[in-house]
């Protein structure tokens, strides 16, 4: 898994470094890796439960996790990092189906034409991580399937965090 979860990461990072959407160099933020396991097992129930009929949502909306977590750590971390479970917090405020919306408008507070391209951008990255699963021919409901959807959110996340960093002024270059 950690090959297939690797190919993810060049996939994605070449696209988005194509788009001017993350640095050369990735950011190193800590306090966002570390709530990524929390998240993930909040997730997980949800995301398996939507991923057949709505596969790019179960994966894009980790993507706009994974921002919301960045903005979330560059405004006010010390009240977001004390809540409990920072994937309901955000699922509750309108739902599941509406989550990216909420996310985009209220915690990234992106209108127009920002708020259309991010929804392009993520909706991509999705697409090309599904596809990307798709190839490995895993048999559903395996372990292996497990794990390989595991790995895309994982990947999705830390992009979604690294795209937001860069948004905020965050660029990772030598000194």
């Amino acid at each position: 898994m950690e090959i297939f979860e690797e190919k993810l990461h060049n996939d994605l990072f070449q696209y988005l470094l194509s788009m001017k959407e993350v640095d050369q160099h990735m950011p190193e933020c800590p306090d966002v890796e570390e709530k990524w396991e929390e998240i993930a097992k909040a997730y997980i129930p949800d995301g398996i439960r939507e991923f057949q009929d709505y596969p790019s949502a179960s994966l894009g909306w980790m993507m706009y996790i994974g921002m919301a977590v960045a903005k979330m750590w560059d405004t006010e971390w010390e009240i977001y990092s004390k809540i409990e479970d920072l994937y309901a917090y955000m699922r509750d405020k309108r739902g599941y189906d509406s989550m990216d919306e909420y996310i985009r408008e209220e915690l990234l507070l992106l209108q127009g034409d920002d708020y259309t391209m991010l929804e392009k951008v993520v909706g991509e990255c999705a697409s090309r991580v599904y596809n990307a699963l798709m190839r490995q021919h895993i048999e559903p409901g395996t372990k292996a399937a497990f794990e390989a959807f595991v790995a895309c959110l994982h990947q999705l996340y830390l992009f979604g965090a690294a795209m937001q960093l860069k948004r905020m002024g965050y660029h990772m270059t030598k000194m």
